[in-house]
């Protein structure tokens, strides 16, 4: 851990009042999956972006389920901020829940991932929204970098995986229409 609390704490160094106000923000877009779940149902609303929509929402909660519910019960990571200097000002309220991986990343990587596979350009707004919103939690002291590493990777994961089997599910269906 080391290396990692090196890290957020020469993150800690960029700290200004617009920085701080901007990264409040944009990890609060993460919160509880809120834009990601808007955004699955939005385009679940339009028959042309239906199956992006779904592809959102099921690597949502594929990715609530392995990483909220799963591992971050199992890896029991403390959090940077409950090991921190007293000293260190958060910028917002103390997260109550385990560290391993960061959910924040998480759920805006898959949601990114599943959006880029249909609407590339789209995909692309995501994937940067989702890179704030990640780099946000060690900014803001709450997660170590390998936490946010995890959430990155699992969520590719399981972008692929939902889009690997909502295509399989798609094949067969066409198959069955065709018969």
């Amino acid at each position: 851990m080391g290396i990692e609390f090196w890290i957020l704490h020469q993150l800690q160094k960029l700290h200004g009042p617009i920085l701080d106000e901007l990264m409040v923000m944009i990890t609060f877009l993460g919160d509880k999956g809120w834009v990601w779940i808007a955004t699955g149902l939005i385009l679940c609303a339009h028959p042309r972006t239906r199956p992006c929509g779904i592809g959102v929402l099921l690597s949502l909660l594929a990715g609530f389920l392995l990483g909220n519910c799963l591992l971050k019960n199992l890896v029991h990571r403390s959090r940077p901020c409950w090991l921190a200097e007293p000293e260190l000002p958060l910028l917002i309220a103390v997260p109550g829940d385990y560290s391993f991986p960061s959910g924040h990343t998480l759920a805006s990587v898959e949601s990114a991932v599943t959006i880029y596979f249909y609407r590339k350009k789209w995909g692309i707004a995501a994937l940067a929204l989702a890179a704030l919103i990640g780099f946000s939690r060690l900014y803001l002291f709450v997660h170590f970098p390998t936490d946010v590493l995890a959430g990155l990777l699992l969520g590719i994961g399981i972008a692929f995986g939902v889009h690997w089997g909502m295509e399989q599910y798609r094949e067969k269906r066409e198959m069955c229409k065709d018969a």
